[in-house]
């Protein structure tokens, strides 16, 4: 994992767009959580532990509701994909990234309307995994918007090699993968207030984030691929 900026800095890593998807992602977790059955949305990791319990012990309504965001989660890094495939790989006035988050943004907006938490959860869940599969980066280092595990792994990873070698590029990619976990978590503690207030209509704030990171995208060339 690197933890040196390329030269050339894509719209899609910059700062400011990496901490909106981020609040985003953490309000996402909360919100399916505290408003939608107590599922995660975007941490399957816990919703296949989930599963695989409620399948042992026999419940097989429980078992699917964990199921169904899962399920949802595979069929939204299958579209993230393809909206990359169709898009292509020349520069573009719109990039392919963008186009995952229009669609991610509608799937969002969607969700507030729908009654039923598994189909919510479901449109949840494939937004995320959308999210996750299309911006990967920050500034060049690797990270994720909407889980924490493996930002955790990284900067603590990061802050041992400074601290055995003492190099400071190693300290700047500790500090921003414990700045993507703290505004992960700001996003969930912002989710678990709004909610009191907006109930369903919660998840609306995402789609916001999200526009503000879109309208951000555009107001540089968009460069190639990546």
């Amino acid at each position: 994992m690197q933890g040196i900026s390329t030269s050339t800095e894509l719209p899609s890593e910059s700062l400011p767009v990496m901490m909106l998807l981020t609040v985003s992602g953490g309000l996402q977790d909360a919100y399916s959580y505290l408003e939608r059955g107590h599922v995660f949305a975007n941490a399957q990791t816990g919703n296949i532990v989930l599963l695989a319990v409620s399948a042992a012990e026999g419940r097989w309504m429980d078992a699917l509701s964990y199921a169904i965001p899962l399920s949802a989660f595979i069929i939204g890094i299958a579209v993230a994909c393809t909206i990359r495939k169709l898009s292509g790989e020349s520069p573009k006035a719109i990039h392919w990234r963008q186009h995952v988050l229009i669609a991610e943004i509608l799937l969002l907006a969607i969700s507030a309307f729908i009654a039923n938490d598994h189909i919510a959860n479901a449109l949840i869940s494939a937004a995320c995994a959308m999210q996750v599969q299309s911006f990967r980066k920050v500034k060049g280092t690797s990270y994720a918007s909407t889980m924490c595990i493996g930002n955790l792994r990284g900067g603590t990873e990061h802050l041992m090699l400074f601290i055995q070698e003492g190099r400071r590029e190693n300290l700047i990619t500790a500090s921003k993968y414990f700045l993507v976990i703290a505004i992960f978590a700001i996003g969930a503690a912002a989710g678990s207030i709004v909610i009191h207030f907006l109930n369903h209509s919660a998840i609306l704030i995402s789609p916001v984030l999200l526009s503000v990171a879109f309208i951000m995208m555009i107001r540089k060339p968009m460069q190639s691929a990546v």
